[in-house]
């Protein structure tokens, strides 16, 4: 189990100092030294002053110095202390607006999903990963009982979700064709709105009010409902490798050939995910807090989205521990809003 370091006081000079080294050296990607603190960011502070606070600052392992630089970098610790203050200043505010209107895509999941990554992987210039929600989270829209042949009958269930699921049930003797048109009226004036998931689902499925005939029939398309859900796996939406690649410097290249390998195992990125994952706030996982070896040299910055009760899926953006935290932050925070209004308006109460 991973032991948390005792908390760190800064004062107020102090994380001042630690945020401009973080920001600097994440968009330069150089060492950040006293002068620059100086002169380039116009800090009112006496170079000697800064470089006794940059000392301090590596002494409580927050900073250090490659080689022989003179320049300072953060360590993970200096990300985390950094990070952990921008939740506290930024998780307040309402989230700001996302840049894509999703209601024109109304029940069409997989393209909001699609749409969601697409425009952060964009925005942010990191991998997205949005995890859809799990099939158990869909309501039945609709169920169609039909008779391929005398013995044989399909079910087809369409789901809040767009999803469309067919299964074919064959019987020992013919099929009443009356049954059949009873059968596709009662499952839907009993389960339509019902959640695959519930326990209500269940006890639609057993009305004791039916008929001998009526129950057997219902009882052998049970399974349908009750198998649906175990087998769906989560579904992950990944996007902007490419162009993640794309930005990268030389030596950080190889940090990433586990990635690349990672990123063709969806199951093993859904476990991060669920590993990293908090519904109640917005997250961030920095190298060595992320479990899976191939990326103890990234971070992982992520937010809930869901109804009011529940959560269904997290909006994420993976990349180097060296990242525009702020943006990164603001940006799923943004995604997950608008993709729980979407939610709200397809899962939610009608």
């Amino acid at each position: 189990m991973r032991v948390s370091p005792p908390p760190i006081e800064l004062s107020d000079r102090q994380r001042e100092l630690l945020a401009r080294v973080v920001e600097e050296y994440v968009e330069t990607g150089e060492p950040v030294g006293s002068k620059t603190l100086v002169h380039r960011l116009g800090l009112a502070i006496a170079p000697s002053t800064v470089r006794s606070e940059l000392a301090e600052l590596e002494r409580l392992g927050l900073l250090t110095h490659p080689h022989t630089s003179a320049g300072r970098v953060p360590t993970e610790r200096g990300y985390r202390y950094h990070v952990d203050r921008l939740l506290e200043r930024l998780e307040p505010r309402r989230p700001g607006a996302f840049q894509l209107d999703l209601t024109t895509l109304r029940s069409e999941v997989e393209s909001a999903l699609q749409a969601t990554t697409e425009m952060l992987s964009q925005a942010t210039r990191l991998l997205a990963l949005v995890s859809a929600p799990r099939l158990e989270a869909d309501a039945v829209r609709h169920v169609e009982v039909l008779l391929l042949q005398p013995e044989v009958a399909m079910v087809v269930v369409i789901t809040s979700g767009g999803g469309v699921t067919k299964r074919v049930f064959a019987f020992d003797t013919p099929v009443d064709p009356g049954l059949a048109n009873w059968a596709s009226q009662y499952l839907n004036d009993q389960l339509a709105g019902v959640q695959l998931g519930s326990s209500l689902l269940q006890r639609r499925l057993a009305d004791p009010g039916l008929s001998v005939r009526e129950s057997e029939f219902i009882e052998a398309l049970h399974p349908l409902f009750t198998e649906l859900v175990g087998e769906q796996e989560q579904r992950l939406f990944v996007g902007g490798a490419a162009g993640l690649l794309d930005d990268l410097r030389g030596d950080e290249l190889d940090r990433y050939r586990g990635l690349l390998e990672l990123l063709e195992r969806r199951r093993a990125l859904l476990d991060v995910l669920a590993g990293a994952f908090d519904p109640r706030r917005p997250f961030v996982r920095v190298g060595g807090e992320l479990a899976h070896p191939a990326l103890r040299d990234l971070a992982l910055v992520g937010a809930a989205y869901g109804l009011a009760n529940r959560s269904l899926g997290a909006v994420s953006l993976l990349g180097p521990v060296r990242m525009d935290y702020e943006h990164a932050i603001r940006s799923v925070r943004s995604a997950a809003s608008e993709l729980s209004r979407f939610s709200e308006d397809l899962f939610g109460p009608n």
